[in-house]
């Protein structure tokens, strides 16, 4: 029964939590402050206000949302489809549902207890609501769904029309969102930190996909690579990896030296290549995480 439960329930139970995440987000720091960070939610917020809070925004974003999961049935897979209308379905619901429990929490006990929440702090609130949006958006998205939106837009799009990638259509979709809730409210400091807010939320998803375990890894080109490899392995304890290449203008054989370190540990590896080879090339490249011995076990991440 337990196998049965991590394989059916546990993704809709974690796929709940981010969608309750993204509604407290919402409706605490982004929908009474006008704030529409692109998307379908940004979408419905404009529109919320525009006719006069006379729909509820989750009724909205649900509105949006289905003519997408239609069209895009074909495009996508059974179980990320099933997964991604639920997700779509409760994050509605919670938003409707836990609206009217946040806009008093706002207005008669935070406001009450600190005078300055009446003049709301927009920077804060963009911040804020853009990095827990990207949590919970994140802890969804790892479950391979979504809560539809201008990402299975773009998709949809992509299919259409593939002169352009996903990526342009969303960066597109989201520009529109953002210049709309800019025109309706007559605001560009709103449409600026809507924007900011999207931003953080873009990054605080790839952080939370990505891990935030960041090391470096290193391409070192030297005469000397045996000698860089015995003090790398010998003081640092990293593992080397020796890559056969060739130089193209000199047309000689060259070890190129292959080693994934932690941050702290940078200084002393420029220190270890200085001695040893004073000419020697070293390029080093961000890696956002990293997996196997010395780092994140491999059997934690699964």
């Amino acid at each position: 029964m337990s196998k049965r439960f991590k394989e059916v329930f546990r993704p809709y139970l974690v796929i709940t939590l981010g969608c309750l995440i993204m509604a407290v987000s919402m409706n605490l720091f982004l929908i009474p402050y006008k704030l529409a960070p692109g998307g379908v939610s940004g979408l419905s917020t404009v529109i919320f206000y525009v006719i006069g809070n006379a729909i509820p925004v989750g009724m909205l974003m649900l509105f949006f949302n289905v003519p997408l999961f239609l069209t895009g049935y074909k495009s996508k897979g059974r179980l990320f489809l099933v997964r991604s209308l639920y997700g779509a379905v409760v994050l509605s619901l919670l938003i409707d549902g836990t609206w009217p429990f946040f806009n008093k929490l706002i207005h008669e006990y935070l406001v009450r207890f600190d005078a300055s929440m009446a003049v709301p702090d927009l920077l804060l609130n963009a911040v804020m609501g853009g990095l827990i949006m990207g949590f919970g958006l994140g802890i969804i998205l790892k479950e391979d769904a979504t809560t539809g939106g201008t990402d299975l837009a773009a998709a949809i799009l992509k299919k259409f029309f593939p002169k352009f990638s996903v990526g342009q259509y969303l960066l597109f979709l989201d520009g529109c969102v953002l210049l709309f809730a800019t025109i309706a409210f007559r605001s560009v400091k709103l449409g600026l930190y809507a924007a900011l807010s999207l931003y953080i939320s873009t990054k605080t998803v790839d952080a939370y996909l990505e891990g935030l375990n960041f090391a470096k890894s290193l391409l070192i080109i030297s005469n000397r690579s045996e000698d860089i490899a015995q003090r790398l392995m010998h003081d640092v304890e990293r593992g080397v990896t020796g890559l056969k290449g060739m130089g193209m203008y000199s047309r000689q054989d060259k070890t190129v030296l292959l080693c994934v370190v932690k941050r702290e540990e940078i200084s002393m590896v420029k220190e270890i290549v200085k001695d040893c080879d004073a000419n020697a090339f070293v390029l080093l490249i961000d890696a956002r995480e990293v997996l196997g011995e010395g780092f994140l076990p491999l059997h934690e991440k699964k």
